[in-house]
Order: structure tokens, then C-alpha cells, then sequence
């Protein structure tokens, strides 16, 4: 018979096992570079190289520092991207 000890260290074990499941179930609005970097396996600056050069649709949003903008990342995109990939290379002039 397990000892209350085990039985307390067991249930934190599986309140943890819950607790990252649901993080990684979470849908958000949108997502920053560094959110979509992890979730794709990619690098966050990579991510940002995508967003500048309009290999997905993103946008800037107040990143909460001041005038400071980041990329923002819509679910919608994120999806799009993970079934379809990135959009095709604009030519500048």
C-alpha cells in the first residue's frame, strides 16, 4: 500500500502532466514570434524574418514597452501556414 507520501507526490506529478496539456490545448487570438517560433520548431528570429519579409500574414501590435511594436501572429495564420507554408517571395523593384 502506497505510503500518503507517495500518493501526494504522485497527484503533483499529475497535476503537472494537466497543467502543460492544457497550455498546449490553450488557442490564442494571437501569437507572438517567440510563441509561434516554439511551436513550430523554428527559431524566433527566423519568425521574424518571415514577418518582414511578408512570408506570412502578421502584423505589428503594442508590445507593452512604450511605443515598442512586435509581430503578432493571428491562429488563423498559424494554422494556414502549418497546412499550406509560407506565402510566395514578393519581387521589390
Amino acid at each position: 500500500m502506497e505510503s500518503q507520501q507517495q500518493i501526494l507526490e504522485r497527484l503533483d506529478a499529475i497535476k503537472a502532466a494537466v497543467d502543460v496539456l492544457v497550455q498546449k490545448q490553450t488557442v490564442k487570438e494571437y501569437y507572438t514570434t517567440a510563441e509561434v517560433a516554439k511551436i513550430l520548431g523554428k527559431a524566433e528570429f527566423t519568425v521574424r524574418e518571415w514577418c518582414r519579409h511578408s512570408r506570412v500574414n502578421c502584423r505589428k501590435k503594442n508590445g507593452g514597452r512604450g511605443s515598442y511594436q512586435e509581430w503578432v501572429i493571428s491562429h488563423e495564420e498559424l494554422l494556414r501556414i502549418q497546412r499550406e507554408g509560407f506565402l510566395p517571395l514578393r519581387r521589390t523593384a
